[in-house]
């Protein structure tokens, strides 16, 4: 099994991303600016569930147009797969491949299926003991640019220039208030209000405690 694709972009991509915990960290912060600017679950893009199952997270990506990545955070590593749905479902043979430490997660029904096979375009994955990300030796047959912002070398000018045309924001957003909140920093009312000046610091506890961001 190869350390990384053969594919460029995902080799790319799977160059750029950070260890394990340098990018739960990344997650769990992306998370936070989603609940901040998208009050409504329903309208947010990335989101974090640090209680997900019993010592497991899971991160997600849905854009409301059929695509979607799922990432399960656990003991045993990170396990990602994305689903492109304008490429063919290569769930078969991508998943083969999946270390046995994963493979309760291959068949999980809440990352979606087509009659009974899992929906995957892309998939790797890094076991806690690997030095370095991983992936099926199947080329993957889309979707590996739904996780270029995990891989963003400046994630706080990467994250803004991509709120600000999602969200639709006219008048900009504050770099230092994405940051803040990257950094992990407990919240303050002035970098909530910076990003989004409807929202309070109470508003936001449920999903605190769900990405499980860090208080004061």
């Amino acid at each position: 099994m190869n350390d990384t694709h053969d594919a460029p972009d995902l080799r790319g991509l799977l160059a750029r991303l950070p260890d394990t915990a340098a990018l739960r960290d990344r997650l769990r912060g992306v998370a936070m600016l989603e609940a901040i600017l998208g009050p409504a679950w329903g309208d947010r893009y990335y989101s974090f569930n640090s209680r997900w199952s019993e010592g497991e997270e899971m991160a997600s990506m849905r854009n409301g147009e059929g695509d979607d990545w799922f990432m399960v955070l656990s003991p045993a590593g990170v396990y990602a797969r994305g689903f492109d749905h304008t490429a063919p479902n290569a769930g078969a043979r991508l998943l083969a491949e999946v270390p046995e430490a994963f493979r309760s997660h291959v068949q999980e029904p809440a990352f979606g299926e087509e009659d009974g096979v899992p929906l995957a375009t892309v998939c790797f994955w890094r076991e806690a003991g690997d030095t370095a990300w991983r992936a099926p030796s199947a080329s993957p047959t889309g979707g590996v640019e739904l996780f270029g912002l995990l891989g963003a070398e400046d994630l706080t000018e990467a994250y803004r220039e991509w709120a600000e045309e999602y969200y639709e924001l006219e008048d900009g957003l504050d770099a230092a208030a994405i940051a803040h909140v990257l950094a992990l920093r407990p919240l303050t009312g002035a970098v909530v209000s910076a990003l989004n000046p409807d929202v309070e610091p109470a508003d936001l506890a449920d999903d605190i405690a769900e990405i499980g961001y860090p208080v004061a």
